[in-house]
């Protein structure tokens, strides 16, 4: 009735159609996972984009101006003279004091209870 060839051309047809269905499926759902993330991706720059608007709106000169002198008397503002602005180069650096280095470990070996002749270190 069959000879071996044709049993194995259909099992060859056969394994081939269902190598062809599962890649098929897997591309179906990477191709739906692809779309879901560029809408999420969409979605994201719109938001971004109606953040950048709504700060451009609330950060106007003008409108900040309007605010200021509304509430002036309630919030007790004064004009900035210039010798208030400063740079970071021209703030006093904080003083150092001996007791915030007791509790910090200085090099692993201050509070280790090891030896510095035992690990090869200098003995000062």
């Amino acid at each position: 009735m069959f000879r071996t060839t044709d049993l194995v051309l259909i099992a060859v047809m056969v394994s081939a159609a269902a190598f062809t269905y599962t890649t098929k499926h897997a591309a179906e759902a990477e191709l739906s996972k692809l779309r879901k993330l560029e809408a999420a991706i969409r979605f994201e720059e719109e938001t971004i984009d109606v953040l950048k608007a709504d700060w451009s709106l609330l950060t106007q000169p003008s409108r900040l101006q309007r605010l200021a002198e509304t509430y002036q008397s309630e919030l007790e503002l004064v004009p900035v003279e210039p010798y208030q602005i400063a740079d970071i180069d021209d703030l006093p650096i904080r003083p150092v004091e001996i007791e915030d280095f007791i509790n910090e470990n200085l090099g692993g070996m201050a509070d280790s209870g090891i030896d510095a002749t035992t690990t090869g270190g200098v003995v000062q």
